[in-house]
């Protein structure tokens, strides 16, 4: 497999704008998926060090809106958000960027993915900081930073970096919940289902569905993760768990696994 190149970012404090680019080993779908998916930025974008981003929310189309929320390594929590501009995938993500501690100044992130012989060229544009040289030149370390945690993160996936596996059963709010659906939470549990079938293999899901328990059916994953901070950001991200109407996941680490 190919290897990756080095992040590199240049800031141009004179025309307030930052252009960052690094090559990954995989395919631009992957790369799309990891830059939006609410269950994939937790995974990889922060260093303990430093920060962790530890939720994501995102409403991938033009006029919706994103949130990254974290904690730093001083404890402090911190957040960004913005709103989607253009999305053509897995080529082209345009979105604002609103940061506090950019004084919520409104900036502008391009994201273009180029298939090429080694997997996919990705290149940042971040630009909208105008006079702000010192604001232009942290992000513009800061997004040689992200770059590099991304391609890490990807890299070690597609080498088969050994995974846990976690079994995960998803407890509904009551116990006749199977036998007594209202046309809403039946229309809630499609989008569960939809958002498992759309993680399966590239995502960590191995497999799911339910289970026919005679103290009443429940649904089952088996899902594939570094850690269980992994498998907590994709559950929390089901549509059953954020809808809050009382659903929760009981997550267990399996011991060996034979495939």
């Amino acid at each position: 497999m190919a290897s990756n190149d080095k992040p590199r970012a240049i800031a141009d404090v004179s025309a307030g704008a930052i252009l960052a680019t690094v090559t990954i080993a995989v395919p631009p779908e992957r790369v799309f998926r990891a830059l939006t998916a609410d269950d994939q930025i937790p995974l990889w974008w922060g260093a303990d060090e430093l920060y962790r981003t530890t939720r994501h929310t995102a409403d991938v189309r033009p006029g919706g809106a994103w949130r990254s929320e974290g904690k730093g390594a001083d404890g402090h929590d911190f957040h960004v958000q913005g709103e989607y501009l253009k999305v053509e995938p897995p080529h082209l993500l345009v979105l604002t960027w609103i940061a506090p501690w950019d004084g919520d100044n409104v900036t502008t992130v391009t994201y273009m993915l180029e298939a090429v012989d080694a997997g996919t060229r990705l290149i940042v544009r971040h630009e909208g900081f105008g006079a702000r040289e010192g604001s232009c030149r942290d992000h513009g370390s800061g997004w040689e930073r992200v770059l590099g945690w991304l391609a890490a993160f990807l890299t070690d996936e597609a080498g088969g970096k050994p995974r846990s596996v976690f079994h995960c059963r998803l407890i509904p709010p009551r116990p006749d919940f199977a036998f007594t659906l209202t046309d809403a939470e039946r229309g809630l549990m499609k989008q569960h289902s939809d958002y498992l079938r759309d993680r399966l293999g590239d995502g960590g899901v191995i497999l799911f569905g339910p289970v026919a328990d005679p103290a009443g059916p429940w649904g089952l994953g088996i899902v594939g993760a570094d850690d269980e901070a992994g498998v907590r950001a994709l559950t929390e991200g089901d549509p059953t768990i954020r809808s809050g109407l009382g659903f929760r996941y009981e997550i267990l680490p399996m011991i060996s696994t034979i495939m």
